[in-house]
């Protein structure tokens, strides 16, 4: 049964990342493992795909809370929620070790992305999204000066964060140094790198790390990097989006895999 709740403090506008919402990224969130603890809805908007999530809320046991439309306003990133958003158990981070644990079931030299403080969730999202259609084995990113999985990270991915593991890790230059040690290749992205990017091969295990959206590669970590690579440009504007530049880098490597 629905049930109706006031406005309270409890439900204060506050984006994080135990929020979904949005249709699809529910349904998403049904066929993936991801607990989901309740369903917020907009009170009266029971037509369409939305008795289909009630349904399977019902089904599941999960409580169903009706809101006055500005509530979910207030609660969703972008007032993209139509007309509902899960409240789930937090993103559940895998450690390195996981994500190479996944290349070695697969019997696949690793292929890891590594994002050297990437703060915006968009970008994180679109790189996660790439990521997994390319067959990358997870994504690594830092606990400090990081966009983390939330909302925006779900809907841009498209779901993809359902599917590819994403790994904290306290110090990035320090983890390029132990992925070494399992002969993976590390490469770098940045516009003042000598290797062109069509020209690497890419074969075995490989690592890419993409910078931060304004500042590129941090400098210890483009010291640790065992190869600098730059995509050739030939227009006037000589840099990329970060998750566009990480999608061609992505796409070379899996062309030589």
């Amino acid at each position: 049964m629905v049930r109706k709740e006031r406005e309270d403090s409890n439900m204060k506008s506050e984006y994080n990342e135990n929020v979904i919402e949005g249709r699809n990224l529910v349904f998403e969130a049904f066929e993936s493992n991801i607990t989901i603890e309740k369903l917020l809805v907009v009170k009266g908007d029971q037509k369409g795909s939305i008795n289909k999530i009630l349904g399977i809320a019902r089904e599941r046991l999960i409580p169903i809370i009706e809101v006055d439309k500005r509530k979910l306003d207030d609660i969703s990133e972008g007032r993209n929620h139509q007309g509902v958003v899960a409240y789930v158990t937090p993103y559940k981070y895998r450690t390195v070790e996981d994500l190479l644990e996944v290349a070695k079931s697969k019997n696949e030299a690793p292929f890891l992305i590594i994002l050297d403080e990437i703060e915006d969730p968009h970008n994180l999202g679109s790189i996660i999204r790439t990521a997994e259609g390319l067959g990358a084995h997870g994504i690594v990113i830092p606990k400090r000066r990081s966009a983390s999985v939330n909302a925006t990270v779900y809907r841009t991915s498209a779901g993809s964060v359902n599917y590819i593991g994403v790994a904290k890790v306290t110090n990035i230059s320090r983890e390029i140094e132990e992925l070494k040690k399992e002969n993976i290749f590390v490469y770098g992205l940045d516009m003042d790198g000598k290797s062109k990017s069509y020209d690497v091969d890419f074969s075995g295990g490989v690592a890419l790390v993409i910078g931060n959206e304004g500042s590129g590669l941090t400098r210890l970590v483009k010291e640790r990097c065992d190869d600098i690579v730059n995509i050739p440009m030939n227009g006037r504007i000589n840099s990329l989006n970060a998750s566009v530049a990480a999608g061609i880098l992505m796409y070379e490597v899996s062309k030589n895999r």
